[in-house]
């Protein structure tokens, strides 16, 4: 696609939007009254202070919901210390993985229960465990029936994009949330 701004308000698909009389076409059909495209949302790839990851695993939601809240079975592909987990708002434990010093990362994750929707929705807060360090980020999972399986939806939000150490964070936790930890995940779930 052409990006220069000449060459758009000169495309009809791209109206000037200075011209003072828009064409009634190109109003928002959710608002007759507003001139003029409605914006699209930006793609989630922009929102540089948020991870989004979509999975869909052949399994229904009931189980895929056992595998994120029973600590028995979290322990099979979460970070260790996931066997201390308790469905319960409030509810702290600790996660422990590799010290990352080029990331900023302790390599101790302070974690706590933040919400929950029986076989919907789990909520919780990560925090680096040195108080020194910048981590402190909230991971919701949200699963959606989708035909016999369940479409699992990761949000892992809290980056500070002026912040290379938690830019670097962000490239390597998405990596691995959309490849290792979705496949220990769905390895977990064909054995349960």
């Amino acid at each position: 696609m052409n990006s220069d701004p000449q060459d758009m308000n000169s495309d009809p698909r791209h109206p000037d939007p200075h011209h003072p009389d828009p064409d009634p076409q190109d109003a928002d059909p959710r608002d007759p009254s507003a001139p003029g495209p409605a914006p699209a949302p930006a793609p989630a790839d922009d929102d540089l202070t948020t991870i989004r990851v979509a999975q869909f695993l052949p399994h229904p939601p009931a189980k895929v919901w056992r595998a994120l809240t029973e600590p028995e079975l979290l322990a099979q592909w979460q970070m260790p210390g996931s066997e201390d987990f308790r469905l319960e708002v409030g509810h702290r434990y600790t996660l422990t993985a590799v010290p990352r010093p080029g990331v900023n990362f302790s390599g101790t994750v302070d974690v706590r229960v933040l919400a929950y929707e029986p076989q919907r929705m789990l909520s919780v807060r990560w925090a680096d465990a040195d108080p020194r360090r910048t981590a402190d980020w909230t991971i919701t999972w949200t699963l959606e029936q989708e035909g016999r399986g369940t479409r699992l939806f990761l949000v892992h939000e809290g980056f500070d994009p002026d912040d290379p150490a938690q830019m670097m964070a962000r490239k390597i936790m998405d990596g691995g949330w959309r490849s290792h930890v979705m496949r220990s995940l769905g390895n977990a779930l064909d054995q349960m």
